[in-house]
């Protein structure tokens, strides 16, 4: 790998009269996101112009949004989709669930150091001011970056939080949600999914149909998002891939969010759980509800 060699292949890809998209794809899907921030120095120091610049100049609509998706720092792109969710027009509510339930505490504590960074406020300040309720709550929660990370799984308290939450809900008339809030927030996965197991018996139906018959809206999916991430998250992201192409019209940011972000996490447990669960390859559903260069970069991210 030569950065400066790269740099060139770009510009040549750029200069001149019309744009030569497929170099561009081929050279930047080649390449891991550690590389391409080396060819976006070298481009600088070789050519004397600004990469992202010359980018956005030549290309435009959902394939220049991928190809910007990845130039961009792992943790910066979280930290810009969090901000566009927060501060767009309206609130993009599945992009601040998706991105918090499913990261890291380490992710999550670089994600907050960069957004007070870049953006002078903190997130979760834009967090409080942006939503409301206890769906504010679970956010805020989910962004503090503080679920205990451990493999300890302690049966008695097991037991407890499972009959908490079956207490909390199924079992009394209305919802104590902190109860959900608290519980499916800040304990670690392996003691989740044994809290899982036995609610299950306790209640005689699984955690998600109980939160599905007793929350609704924003607060519903925040809490499902967790369960399902828990349980399995490239089964949570072939859901997200699946819901944002199916039915008529594309939902094309949370289609790019996940296949940039998750590119070199887990595309490929991502793409197996997607042919397991919908019977169809994830290639072969993007084949058909994208078109042009948009399409050749989401095929070349899922992997042929």
């Amino acid at each position: 790998f030569s950065a400066e060699h790269e740099a060139q292949a770009l510009r040549k890809a750029m200069k001149g009269l019309g744009t030569d998209e497929d170099a561009i794809i081929e050279t930047l899907t080649k390449l891991n996101v550690s590389q391409r921030q080396q060819v976006l120095i070298a481009y600088k120091s070789t050519i004397g112009r600004d990469l992202i610049d010359d980018l956005k100049s030549e290309l435009s609509g959902n394939f220049e949004r991928v190809i910007i998706g990845l130039m961009t720092p792992t943790t910066m792109y979280d930290v810009h989709e969090l901000r566009r969710a927060l501060k767009g027009a309206g609130t993009d509510e599945g992009c601040l669930i998706e991105i918090l339930a499913s990261r890291t505490n380490a992710e999550i504590r670089h994600i907050n150091e960069n957004y007070k960074l870049q953006y002078g406020s903190t997130l979760e300040e834009d967090i409080v001011s942006d939503t409301s309720s206890l769906f504010r709550r679970v956010l805020v929660s989910l962004a503090t970056g503080n679920r205990d990370e451990g493999t300890f799984v302690d049966e008695a308290l097991a037991q407890q939080d499972a009959q908490a939450l079956y207490e909390a809900g199924e079992k009394k008339w209305g919802t104590d949600e902190v109860q959900f809030l608290s519980i499916l927030c800040t304990r670690n996965r392996c003691h989740l999914l044994r809290v899982f197991d036995v609610y299950r018996v306790i209640a005689n139906k699984d955690i998600t149909d109980s939160i599905k018959s007793e929350m609704s809206g924003d607060l519903e999916d925040a809490l499902l998002a967790v369960v399902k991430c828990m349980r399995n998250k490239p089964a949570y992201f072939a859901e997200r891939l699946y819901k944002s192409m199916k039915g008529l019209g594309t939902d094309d940011s949370t289609l790019i969010r996940v296949m940039v972000s998750r590119a070199e996490i887990d595309m490929l447990y991502i793409r197996r759980e997607f042919l397991a669960t919908y019977g169809k390859s994830l290639h072969s559903f993007i084949k058909g509800d994208c078109s042009g260069d948009y399409r050749k970069v989401l095929l070349r991210l899922c992997g042929g």
